[in-house]
Formats: C-alpha cells, sequence, structure tokens
C-alpha cells in the first residue's frame, strides 16, 4: 500500500474532491445569472467592487449577504470575480469572463445560456449519463423527460424562447468575431443560413457584407414563422434532410453536431446538390484536437461534447478537423480548409 502522505497521494485525493463537487461551480454560477449579480457590479461600466451587501441592494434583494459572499468568493477562483480586500470585508468586480453575463445594448448575454442549460429538465438527464454508454439508442435527456430535446422545447414556448436567446447570445460575439477573422463570405451574392432560428447570423452577415444580396434563413416552419423580418432577409421554412435552398455559398452554425455521422453526410449531401460548382459550405462548428490534453479549450471541448451525447443525441457529437474532413468527402465535396479564429468555433468551408 502506497504512503498516503506522499505528495502524489495527497494530490490525487484533492483532485478527486474537487471532481466530486465539481457541480457547486455550474449551479453557483447558475445562481448568479438568476440573481442578476453581473448587471449589479457593471452598471453601465462602473464595475466598481462591491461587497455582497452592496451587491444585495443593487438588485433589490435582502437575502442572506454572508451566503452570497460565499459564491463570489468560489467563482472567484475559476476568474468570474476579481476580490478586493478592504479593511475587513471582502468585494467583487467583474473579471473578462464575469463581463459576458453582463446585458449589453441589444439585450444579449452568456446569462441565458447559463439558464438555458441548467433548467429542471436538463438536470433530470445528467444523473443518467452512464446511460448513454449502456444505451446509446436513447439519449439520457430522453430517458428522463420522455421525448427528444427539440421536440420537448417546441411544446414548451418558455423553454423555446431561453434556448433562442441563449443562442442569440452565444452567436453574436462568436460571429463578430468570425466577420473580423474570416473573409469567405466575400463574392458571395445568395446565402442560405441552415438552422438560421431568428436570423442573428445572416443579419450580421448582411451588414458586414453588402455584396450579399439576398439571404435565405432556413430553419423548421414553426421556427420562422416566429423570426422577425430582416432586411435582405427571406425566411423559409423546411427540412435539411429532404432539401434546402440553392445559393451561392451556404452557412450553418453548430449544426453537425448534433447529429450522427449518417446524418450529417445526407445533410452535406443536401449542401452539396444546393451549391453550383465552385460553391462553399461554411460550417461554424466545436473541432476537437486530436490529443487529449488539460488545456482550457480542450476541456471545453470535451465537456461540450459530453452535454450533446447527454442532451441532445447519444451519437451526436464533436468532431476532429479529420473526421469533418472525411465526412466532407464523403458527401462530394472536393476541397476542405479549417480556419481557427474563435476558440471554440472552428469555421470549416467545403467546395464543391
Amino acid at each position: 500500500m502506497e504512503n498516503e502522505n506522499a505528495e502524489k497521494r495527497n494530490q490525487a485525493r484533492l483532485a478527486i474532491m474537487e471532481l466530486a463537487n465539481m457541480i457547486s461551480v455550474p449551479m453557483s454560477l447558475n445562481a448568479i445569472v438568476r440573481l442578476n449579480v453581473a448587471d449589479a457590479i457593471w452598471q453601465g461600466g462602473s464595475n466598481s467592487p462591491l461587497s455582497a451587501s452592496q451587491i444585495l441592494t443593487r438588485v433589490g434583494n435582502h437575502g442572506d449577504p454572508e451566503n452570497l459572499q460565499r459564491i463570489l468568493r468560489m467563482l472567484t477562483t475559476y476568474g468570474v470575480f476579481a476580490e478586493h480586500h478592504s479593511g475587513s470585508e471582502r468585494k467583487y468586480s467583474l473579471t473578462e469572463i464575469g463581463k459576458t453575463l453582463v446585458t449589453d445594448g441589444e439585450g444579449l448575454s452568456y446569462a441565458p445560456y447559463v439558464l438555458q442549460h441548467h433548467q429542471d429538465e436538463l438536470m433530470r438527464a445528467w444523473p443518467l449519463v452512464h446511460e448513454a454508454v449502456v444505451d446509446p439508442e436513447s439519449e439520457p435527456f430522453v430517458k428522463a423527460n420522455g421525448e427528444a430535446a427539440y421536440a420537448y422545447y417546441g411544446k414548451k414556448p418558455e423553454m423555446n424562447g431561453l434556448m433562442q436567446k441563449a443562442m442569440s447570445g452565444v452567436s453574436v460575439p462568436v460571429i463578430k468575431a468570425l466577420l473580423d477573422g474570416y473573409d469567405g463570405f466575400d463574392g458571395v451574392e445568395r446565402l442560405v443560413d441552415v438552422g438560421g432560428s431568428a436570423g442573428d447570423c445572416l443579419r450580421m452577415i448582411l451588414q458586414k457584407h453588402p455584396n450579399v444580396k439576398e439571404g435565405i434563413n432556413f430553419d423548421l416552419p414553426e421556427v420562422v414563422a416566429k423570426a422577425p423580418n430582416i432586411p435582405g432577409v427571406t425566411h423559409i421554412g423546411g427540412d435539411m434532410f429532404k432539401s434546402i435552398p440553392t445559393a451561392d455559398a451556404i452557412f450553418m452554425k453548430w449544426i453537425l453536431t448534433t447529429w450522427t455521422d449518417d446524418e450529417c453526410k445526407l445533410i452535406m449531401e443536401n449542401c452539396n446538390k444546393a451549391l453550383p460548382v465552385g460553391g462553399k459550405l461554411i460550417a461554424c462548428e466545436p473541432v476537437l484536437p486530436e490529443e487529449s490534453d488539460d488545456s482550457h479549450r480542450t476541456r471545453a471541448l470535451l465537456e461540450g461534447d459530453i452535454f450533446v451525447m447527454t442532451i441532445y443525441r447519444a451519437k451526436g457529437k464533436h468532431r476532429t478537423e479529420k473526421e469533418f474532413r472525411q465526412l466532407g468527402h464523403s458527401a462530394g465535396f472536393t476541397h476542405f480548409q479549417a480556419f481557427y479564429i474563435d476558440y471554440f468555433y472552428t469555421i470549416l468551408e467545403f467546395r464543391k
């Protein structure tokens, strides 16, 4: 038996205790969003360090400042807040990570994404992750709630609305970054966004690239029925597994991730049919590294992969660049290139 006082044994026990208690991190983040802490600290850009009592006063909550401080202090160790000492009092300001939770001028932030991930229906699926190994024909979400996630959302307007707001909050800053670093929309006149939801991505692409004369927001009929009017954009309802509107280029964001390899191949074959020779499919997807390591990026991508497996498709997944390249070739695309601009999402260009 190894000496339990040895450094490596001490470190191992410490690490497993952190892993076993790690649920406190996302649930505390969820609590911070529910309490509107980020907006209270930000206050139009001041970001002045506040005590837990001052934060509660700003949000109009007469709760327990000691318990709030416990949450703030723990999230400080994950870089969400910066801690400042004022005498015996601890005060907190927002870091760059914390600022992602601040509501911007368009009413967007990453806060709805946090809330969306921690709804009761999704939380019920997590104790059943092992079932994705035992029975991959049915997702843990289905076992917990009786039907697939997207079908379930469709019957719950509140959940569907939160998901759309969450996707907008994530998409807008990511698309801004991608548009500043990727010029693949130059020369495109007719562009289809597959699974475009409310049309946020397409609106931003058209604003950045006036050469795109016609934008088609293509999604399920019940989704586009609620999409707002956007100049230059036509909303079309349909089924990407049957056909996709023709265009010079097709864009999709976080679509292929939630489908199996066979389903992805069918989607991409339909894209290929809708494109002229030289046309391209521009997919914005998480791309896994070939090697596993403990970097922040790799962990975030692998954690997202487990989320997909648990909630959306047991055999849907984040893929490596090599796997995407193979999918593209199997669907009839002759050229492939990856552009690493955002740390989570990668631009994948498949050319016909």
